[in-house]
């Protein structure tokens, strides 16, 4: 047995060699443990729990057969925003120093259901920017070609799993979050509906725009791991229905034949989408009519949510400032970014949420014609590192449009969307699409997302 082989496995691949005794929890974590301090050049992490992955990995060798959930020694990384106990929530930056007293209720659940937590993983301060870059854990790289970025914020989780160093990290999508870095990587990231996954102890996550999840290599491994996460709790403020089956079930059907829109059309006039991100859409139309799905083009005429995001993004991060025990530390740029956001007060960010609800209802029409829609993911190829090098928050904000372009506006909606890798480009890394669909649709994206990966594998960096 090839351990490294094993490390760089899936969810499901993992779990069933260790249900089979084929190796044990400790051997797995401490492989796991080893590849990651090997691959440190990638600034994939900002704090690798040896000693405690360890620990649990023993513990986890010591259950019961019986006793073992579906996670059973599976090792998993926590983006940088969510609560590990004992490790301080560093959002990112240098602001904070004390350790969590608990986990969040997402890291719990893992816990509980077997999982060992082997790291946390970098982002940038806040996750204010798709591209991970920051002054105190600098550059994270992209396994493809460590000379271009892995988009962001939840960069370091996707660096982590498409390097084959876990098989599942958990991010967070307040714009994007999942699905940019996964376009970058090669992954698979799905944004759940808002509520569908608690953010407790926290009350939200930027308000309405945000919600946490994994990115995995598979979409049969972000099912199982949405399987054991999902479900909000009495504190969460955004409560989503219970879905008619488990994720993991509709990862393994096959969906019945539907209709699927697509488009090539930005949600912004400032970015559109090149030709091979034009073309990897028309592709993936192709495959699914080879699949028996009815395909057609159509115009979303997305309306304009620039009002509706930026009072939520601006009053997110003024929301966890309070977070921190040093705010003198924080970036120049995030000091100066509050200050351009000083008016996003509570008031507005309620009228920026109820403006949010407004526009999900135009969004809802878009599936009157279609049960899912497809598009791009991001609108241009991954940059190289550095594009956030001395730039001040109004550049940022500039050079963040490319990536948001087909990503934002579904978090203002709070529709669930995912993207997918669609093949490669010329410049030697992954392609994507986005696939987008109704209130709760999560089960059809999964189930066709699932379709489409057997005809076309998800590619693995060397």
């Amino acid at each position: 047995m090839d351990l490294r082989e094993v490390v760089s496995a899936g969810v499901w691949e993992q779990r069933q060699l260790l249900d089979q005794g084929v190796l044990t929890a400790r051997e797995l974590i401490e492989a796991t443990l080893d590849g990651i301090d090997q691959a440190g050049e990638l600034n994939a992490f900002t704090r690798v729990l040896h000693e405690q992955a360890i620990t649990e990995a023993i513990e986890r060798d010591q259950q019961d057969v019986a006793a073992r959930g579906p996670l059973h020694g599976i090792p998993i990384a926590v983006k940088d925003e969510i609560d590990v106990a004992g490790v301080p929530t560093t959002f990112g930056t240098r602001a904070n120093l004390t350790p969590a007293v608990a986990d969040a209720e997402v890291v719990r659940r893992l816990r509980a259901a077997g999982a060992v937590i082997v790291g946390k993983t970098t982002m940038p301060e806040f996750g204010q920017w798709p591209y991970t870059e920051s002054t105190t854990y600098g550059l994270t790289r992209n396994p493809w070609d460590r000379t271009r970025s892995t988009g962001g914020s939840s960069g370091g989780s996707a660096a982590a799993v498409a390097a084959g160093l876990v098989p599942a990290a958990l991010g967070g999508d307040g714009g994007g979050s999942i699905r940019i870095p996964a376009a970058c990587c090669g992954l698979f990231g799905l944004k759940t509906q808002r509520g569908r996954v608690p953010t407790a102890p926290n009350e939200h996550l930027w308000w309405a725009l945000g919600v946490l999840g994994p990115l995995t290599r598979s979409v049969l491994d972000s099912a199982i791991v949405y399987d054991v996460i999902r479900g909000a709790t009495p504190t969460d403020r955004f409560h989503a229905p219970d879905p008619e089956l488990s994720f993991e079930e509709a990862a393994r059907r096959t969906p019945t034949s539907l209709r699927i829109g697509y488009t090539t059309k930005s949600q912004t006039m400032l970015a559109k989408a090149v030709p091979e991100h034009v073309r990897a859409v028309h592709d993936t139309a192709e495959l699914l009519v080879q699949l028996g799905h009815t395909v057609i083009e159509i115009d979303p005429h997305y309306p304009d949510f620039t009002f509706a995001f930026y009072p939520q993004f601006y009053g997110g991060v003024r929301a966890e400032i309070p977070l921190v025990d040093h705010p003198e530390r924080l970036e120049r740029r995030t000091r100066q970014n509050l200050m351009l956001g000083s008016w996003a007060r509570r008031p507005v960010v309620e009228w920026a949420m109820r403006r949010g609800e407004a526009l999900a209802r135009k969004a809802d029409r878009i599936f009157d014609k279609c049960d899912l829609l497809l598009t791009p993911t991001i609108a241009h190829r991954p940059p190289r590192v550095g594009i956030l090098d001395n730039a001040n928050p109004v550049r940022a904000q500039l050079a963040s449009v490319p990536m948001v372009a087909f990503t934002g506006f579904w978090n203002v909606t709070g529709h669930p969307a995912a993207s997918l890798p669609a093949g490669m480009a010329s410049d030697g890394l992954p392609l994507a699409v986005q696939l987008v669909g109704p209130a709760n649709g999560e089960t059809t994206i999964l189930s066709v997302a699932a379709q489409l990966e057997q005809i076309r594998p998800h590619p693995r960096p060397a």
